[in-house]
């Protein structure tokens, strides 16, 4: 069945948890098709194991390409009438830099987008990304956000903090500590707002369906600190946990010596600044531009989240 008013998606960095539920929704709930985006053929691979039925298979499409090859990039888009940009690290290495993952990849989508049919462009940021910010990884993402705001295609970018979703990596990290009887934190007075992947989707669609350009700051419906989410977390399995405080200083000091030891370290300064962000923002405003109900709260999301677990 062919639908006039099917849309065709350009989705990049398609594999990772977002992506993939991003894709199983779009494809599952409408009859748009997707040309999903990844750089290696082990990321393929992750798209290849999202469950879809053999009609929703057939309206998705693969390609495996650099996100900075415009020529490749340009010829995916064809077609496409709605992009979705997912590429972004939170961790740069010496072969994987913010600058190119960032901007680079930003500025060749922007191209891309401005030269084909695409009528609508959604970012995916990071919430209290920004030029100006002292930390590389929020700067560098607030450097992107600028060039794909200054391309011709509308454009909307959506800052979120931590998304948390079924069967994801930050939602499994979270259910195990808060299964501990004592769990341990950096600044566990540091501000969490987390956000349900599910409404995360949702804004992306009604960002597309309304052609909204401009910046919007999207999080959770409640902001809790980090020793709260935990014992919230614990609550919701009918346990409890002591939260132990550690030194924010001893995380970056860790963190200092592993980037100057190792090639690729587990964590670095940046990455640590990034996760150690408060995050305590009015979601109103942005709900209201993108039309949307009342967000996941964060019991409701943990429920969710705990129900999936059971099920694995």
């Amino acid at each position: 069945m062919h639908n006039a008013d099917a849309q065709q998606w350009l989705v990049t960095g398609a594999n990772g948890n977002l992506g993939r539920r991003f894709i199983a929704t779009v494809l599952g709930s409408t009859q748009d098709r997707i040309c999903a985006v990844v750089r290696s053929d082990r990321a393929a691979k992750q798209l290849a194991a999202i469950e879809l039925t053999t009609e929703q298979n057939a309206r998705l499409d693969m390609a495996v390409l650099d996100y900075t090859d415009q020529p490749a990039l340009l010829e995916a888009a064809q077609g496409c009438t709605r992009a979705l940009h997912l590429v972004g690290i939170l961790k740069a290495t010496k072969s994987a830099t913010y600058a190119e993952a960032h901007e680079a990849s930003a500025g060749v989508m922007a191209k891309v987008c401005d030269e084909t049919s695409v009528e609508h462009l959604t970012y995916l940021s990071i919430l209290g990304s920004s030029a100006a910010s002292s930390n590389a990884c929020l700067a560098s993402k607030g450097r992107a956000e600028e060039i794909l705001l200054s391309a011709t295609t509308p454009t909307c970018v959506l800052r979120v903090p931590m998304v948390l979703g079924e069967g994801d990596y930050a939602s499994g990290a979270l259910l195990r500590r808060a299964a501990q009887a004592r769990s341990f934190a950096f600044r566990p007075a540091s501000l969490e707002q987390p956000i349900y992947a599910g409404d995360v989707i949702t804004a992306v669609g009604q960002a597309a369906t309304l052609k909204y350009a401009g910046g919007l700051d999207l999080a959770g419906a409640e902001s809790l600190s980090r020793r709260e989410l935990l014992q919230r977390a614990a609550q919701s399995m009918g346990q409890t946990t002591s939260v132990v405080g550690l030194p924010i200083a001893l995380g970056y000091a860790l963190a200092a010596v592993m980037q100057t030891l190792l090639a690729n370290p587990p964590l670095t300064t940046a990455m640590l600044g990034v996760l150690d962000h408060d995050d305590a923002i009015d979601p109103a405003p942005a709900l209201q531009a993108l039309q949307m109900p009342a967000l996941c709260s964060v019991d409701t999301t943990l429920t969710k989240l705990l129900a999936a677990n059971a099920n694995v």
